[in-house]
């Protein structure tokens, strides 16, 4: 029975990831063919570039995960705090950078 459910599903869920990727790369391109020519001067793209363009910002600024994938939910409370002053002393809010004396 569930194996009959996932073959019946299989294409319905290709198909909501087709449509979902046309309808994202549509809505890229027409923004910013919309905008970008006439603010900044750039030129036209075209749909190949704006489904590039999405993916491109979906690797910088969202990640392949989602929120169960977060490194922090899978530490401890101890392990999150080594690891949040591990960032304070590289980022020069630790002990360590307060030790050292400003020219």
């Amino acid at each position: 029975m569930r194996r009959k459910r996932l073959i019946l599903l299989a294409p319905v869920a290709i198909g909501a990831v087709a449509l979902f990727l046309f309808i994202g790369g549509e809505v890229v391109m027409n923004l910013w063919n919309w905008l970008a020519p006439s603010i900044f001067g750039w030129r036209e793209i075209t749909f190949w570039q704006a489904l590039g363009l999405l993916a491109l910002c979906r690797i910088l600024f969202g990640g392949f995960g989602g929120r169960g994938w977060s490194r922090s939910r899978r530490m401890t409370g101890e392990e999150r705090e080594r690891f949040r002053a591990r960032m304070r002393e590289r980022c020069g809010f630790g002990p360590a950078a307060q030790a050292e004396p400003r020219a």
